[in-house]
């Protein structure tokens, strides 16, 4: 028959090294896209937004969380409880990482607006002119800070002292995007939690059968 509480266990590891696996690929993916030509406005604040992200620190979490996984796989093939221990503390690590890494994602939003200036200042004229066509702006802070590129949008001086600056728009789509991101990484750190619950509930379980074992074994039951 099936223990209800180790079947538990192997699912809730399962999630857990299937967050690892979302982590190390995101991280990799957005690695090898971030530096390419963008072709829209939205794609060139994604490119520019992913600079700041922490991947290199996603991909050591994600290999953290691999090794913690291996460390699973000799607890559940024996009845120790030794590597149950050993990964519940290594699934403890994991999720604080995870957690800083959701809460350093957090803090970057509060502060887009001002980091992403020098960023939309630095940029090529096309790129600046793809920002502002498609978030219908003209300049950064306002059309003369930094000036405008002449574009449809941004027509001439007259037109896009009108127009409101991108620093509004382009801070609500960065918010809205990497909200997205922090959030999910909560939710892994939830996974996290709940495989750290089922780590103690299987060594409780084996602790318990180990006892009665003992007991067993003291009154004569388990000698042939």
């Amino acid at each position: 028959m099936v223990n209800g509480v180790q079947l538990t266990y192997v699912v809730a590891d399962g999630l857990f090294l299937l967050m690892g696996i979302f982590i190390l690929a995101f991280s990799v993916i957005v690695g090898n896209i971030r530096n390419e030509v963008p072709t829209d406005g939205q794609q060139a604040a994604r490119n520019l937004l992913y600079q700041g992200f922490p991947l290199t620190a996603g991909i050591v979490n994600a290999a953290f969380i691999f090794a913690t996984f291996l460390m699973t796989l000799p607890g559940l093939a024996t009845s120790s409880r030794r590597w149950l221990k050993i990964a519940g503390y290594m699934a403890v690590v994991c999720a604080v990482f995870t957690m800083i890494l959701g809460l350093y994602l957090w803090i970057f939003t509060l502060k887009t607006k001002e980091d992403f200036a020098p960023l939309f200042s630095a940029q090529s004229d096309n790129v600046k002119s793809l920002m502002q066509t498609s978030f219908s702006c003209c300049g950064y802070f306002n059309s003369s800070s930094p000036a405008f590129v002449t574009d449809s949008t941004c027509p001439s001086k007259a037109a896009a002292a009108v127009v409101r600056g991108c620093a509004t728009p382009i801070t609500s789509f960065a918010n809205v995007f990497v909200d997205n991101i922090f959030t999910g990484l909560f939710g892994i750190v939830g996974i996290d939690v709940v495989f750290i619950m089922a780590t103690a509930c299987l060594l409780k379980e084996r602790k318990e059968r180990e006892r009665f074992r003992h007991i067993d074994e003291k009154n004569g039951f388990g000698t042939i």
